[in-house]
Order: structure tokens, then C-alpha cells, then sequence
């Protein structure tokens, strides 16, 4: 296997600099804690287990260690059986002392210590995740405040449609990503080790230790490993997986709305917002792209396909253990953690660095003349001058003509002064609750005295 073929993040800059702790070095290290782990559960059920010796012994054979185990010629190992524990289990019984050999791997199958160190990596993985997107979390909210009152066009369908408040777009960005972290959180907490011997039915550690620590041992082991503690073991129940998933998709999914709305308010003839540090161009130096918003969004289009690989070899997990549907969850599994890891760390530094060109923004809002207010130009007049002579105003304004003069004839004509125009077309008049929304998110101190 050429040093070339190692995928080192060429073809997928959102992750470069984010994934370490899902390498196959990461890996190959939560297998080796997951087969110490079992030696300690033994121990800690008062079994006479050499817990000790056995971590002295293979603490060499970790990435980073004095010996570590070649993860390339594990990997090759791994092709005859299937999966990479039964050739590591080899390798680390020849490095304990052989009274002591027994009590590597003991009573356990490939999927235990497989699943075990999935997990423990997913455990490690999301507890960056959580804390990117809790950063980004802030920063928004900080800027929501910030903004509260500047008044901005909405957009719908691409158009320009009502006012809105840049406090009221960063808001709906905070709830997202909130959610997000809420999914992380709830499916981190309950990722569970796995320990049910060759069929799920721990016969084996009955046979080693007996019923009682056959009971126990499960537990042990999960806390052993900082992981849940499985109701019963969950070989061909996936949950914990598809879950898992289904948060990882839903916090890139929060992350992108993030990156494409930047992305669109960032086009040069809009212009309302802009990365802290722009990309470069190799061809037009004037250029100032948006990166980071490019990466996440490049994860949010990936992500969805990997999470349905996770629910496809969930529902084929056949029989009391998988047939190739759990050799499919690995790398989907592993891809997903890496977006994710990659996306909210960008996602941070994105919201920390946001900035809003306020000029931009009130050049946008006027440049239909009023028009934006036309919704409510027809809830006024409407009852006033009939909805027929306001639909005439309104086509006779995308035209061209002054929305004002066009009122104040109607008014006229129609022999009232009930209405006062200028604030009819003021669209820091026309933002409902946009300021109490951001509050409800900011929490900000005038929300919470009228609470």
C-alpha cells in the first residue's frame, strides 16, 4: 500500500486540520482501550484479572507509543477475516506475558471491541463538535443582539419581499444551530459500549466468570470506556448509530443554512455581509471569496448521503450479526464524524469573524422603492381606496412611478386624510416582532423583566 494512497484531506479542505481524532491512528488507539477496558471491567467485578499488567504491556503498542502496531499492515491483516480486531488481538496477545494472554479479548467478539471503539471515538468526536458549535453559538447570538433594529430586506424565493431585521436572520441561525446542539448532546450521552459475546447472548463470559459477572460485566466495561452502559447487546439494533448520524446530519444541516445565506449576502451586488478573512483567487486577485462558507457548504451536500448509508446498513443488519451491512457503517460513520468536525470548527471561526456592512444593507432595503412595503400598503389602503385602485398603485410604482405621489392622489381622490403616508412607508414600521424574536434568543434583559 503506496504512502500516496493515504487520504490526507486533498480533495476535502472543509476537514483538513479537524479530523485527528477520527485517523485511523484514533482508531487503531480505541481498539486498544476498548481490549485494556475489558481486562479492567474483569478486574473491577473482583475477578481475578490482570488488568495492570496487561495495560503495561500493550500502552506500547498505541499510535505514539514506544511499538506502536503498524496500522498500515493491520489494515492489510484485516482482509481475511473481515475486520481489524482479529488480527490486532493477535498482535497484542503476543505482547503480554503469556500467563496472562487469556485475558486479552477475553470471552469477546470482533463486533464488541469494533463497536466499542466506534463509539469511543463518536464519544471524543462530539464532544468537539458540541463545543464548535456552542462557539458559534455565541458568536451569532452576539451579533443578533448587536443588530436587533437594522431594518433589512427579506427575501423570499430570492425576492425581495417584507422588512426583516439583520438581528432577526443571525436569530433564526442561533435556533438552528441550538437545535443542533441539543441532538449532539442527546445522542453523545447515550452512545453505549458493546459487549454481547459471539451471538448476544454473553455465553461465553458466563462460562468464564459466571452469571452474576456475566450481569455486570457490560457496565463495567462502559464505564470503563466513559461510554452508556447497554440495556442488552445491540449487534444487529443500530440505533445508536443512526442516530447518532441523524444529529451529526442535522448539526452540518444548521452549519450550512449558516454558510449559504453568508454566501448569498456576500455576492458582490449585494453586500451585505462578509467573512472576517476572505479566500483568494489564483486568477482575479480582487476577489475576497467566501471560504469558509464554500467548506461548510461543501460538507452540508455531502453529509445527507452518508447518514442514509448509516439507515441502509441499520435495516440489513440481519440475523444475531451483519453480514457486510455493519462493514458499511464504518467508513460512512467515520466520513460523518469528519464533516461535522470540520464544518462547525469552520462554522465558528465564521460567526466570530461575520461582519455586516450596514450601508450595503440600506441600500438593498430601498432599491425597490417602497415596494417593499406594498403587503402593507394593502391592509391599509385596501379598506380605504378598495383593493383594485392599490393593486393599480402598487403595478403603476414597479414601474416606475412614486409610490408616495401615487398614494397621496388616491388619499385625495378618495377624499380622506386618515392615512399618513411617510410612516405608511416606513419599514422600521413594518417588522412585527422581530425585536421580541432576537430577545427570545438573546435573552435579553427587557424580555425577561415583561417575562
Amino acid at each position: 500500500m503506496s504512502e500516496h494512497a493515504r487520504d490526507v484531506g486533498l480533495l476535502s479542505p472543509v476537514t483538513v486540520g479537524h479530523d485527528d481524532v477520527v485517523t485511523d491512528a484514533a482508531i487503531l488507539a480505541a481498539l486498544v482501550d476498548a481490549e485494556v477496558a475489558l481486562v479492567h471491567a474483569y478486574a473491577s467485578l473482583g475477578v481475578a484479572a490482570p488488568a495492570a499488567a496487561v495495560a503495561a504491556a500493550l500502552e506500547d503498542a498505541r499510535p505514539g507509543g514506544t511499538d506502536p502496531i503498524d496500522a498500515r499492515a493491520l489494515a492489510e491483516s484485516s482482509v481475511a477475516g473481515g475486520n481489524p480486531v482479529i488480527p490486532l488481538v493477535r498482535l497484542l496477545k503476543a505482547r503480554v506475558p503469556s500467563a496472562d494472554r487469556a485475558w486479552v479479548h477475553r470471552g469477546a467478539t470482533s463486533q464488541d471491541i469494533l463497536d466499542s471503539a466506534l463509539m469511543l471515538v463518536a464519544k471524543r468526536a462530539t464532544g468537539l463538535i458540541a463545543a464548535s458549535l456552542r462557539e458559534t453559538e455565541a458568536a451569532l447570538t452576539a451579533l443578533a443582539a448587536a443588530h436587533r433594529d437594522e431594518v433589512a430586506a427579506a427575501r423570499t424565493l430570492t425576492q425581495h419581499a417584507v422588512p426583516t431585521t439583520v438581528g432577526l436572520r443571525a436569530s433564526t441561525w442561533v435556533r438552528g444551530i441550538r437545535r443542533a446542539i441539543e441532538r449532539v448532546d442527546a445522542a453523545a450521552a447515550q452512545l453505549p459500549a458493546q459487549l454481547g459475546g459471539a451471538g448476544g447472548t454473553l455465553a461465553s463470559f458466563v462460562e468464564h466468570a459466571g452469571p452474576e459477572v456475566a450481569s455486570g460485566l457490560p457496565g463495567a466495561f462502559a464505564r470503563g470506556l466513559g461510554l452508556a452502559a447497554p440495556e442488552a447487546p445491540w449487534h444487529t439494533t443500530r440505533w445508536p448509530v443512526t442516530e447518532l448520524g441523524d444529529a451529526l446530519v442535522q448539526a452540518i444541516d444548521a452549519a450550512g443554512v449558516l454558510a449559504a445565506d453568508v454566501a448569498t449576502l456576500s455576492r458582490t451586488e449585494i453586500g451585505e455581509l462578509a467573512e472576517g478573512s476572505g479566500g483568494g483567487s489564483s486568477a482575479m486577485p480582487q476577489k475576497q471569496n467566501p471560504a469558509a462558507s464554500v467548506l461548510i457548504r461543501s460538507a452540508a451536500l455531502r453529509a445527507p448521503q452518508l447518514g442514509a448509508t448509516l439507515h441502509l446498513a441499520a435495516a440489513l443488519a440481519v440475523d444475531e450479526r451483519p453480514d457486510g451491512a455493519w462493514h458499511a457503517e464504518w467508513p460512512a460513520l467515520r466520513d460523518l464524524l469528519r464533516l461535522a468536525l470540520g464544518a462547525s470548527a469552520h462554522a465558528a471561526s465564521l460567526a466570530r469573524g461575520l461582519r455586516v456592512d450596514s450601508d450595503a444593507v440600506a441600500r438593498n432595503l430601498a432599491l425597490t422603492r417602497g415596494l417593499l412595503l406594498a403587503e402593507r400598503v394593502s391592509l391599509v389602503l385596501g379598506p380605504v381606496v378598495g383593493a383594485a385602485r392599490v393593486a393599480a398603485i402598487v403595478s403603476a410604482a414597479a414601474e416606475g412611478e412614486d409610490l408616495e405621489a401615487l398614494i397621496e392622489e388616491a388619499l385625495i381622490e378618495a377624499g380622506t386624510s386618515s392615512v399618513d403616508v411617510g410612516p405608511l412607508l416606513d419599514p422600521a414600521r413594518y417588522t412585527g416582532l422581530a425585536g421580541e424574536l432576537v430577545d427570545r434568543v438573546t435573552g435579553s434583559t427587557a424580555e425577561i423583566e415583561e417575562a
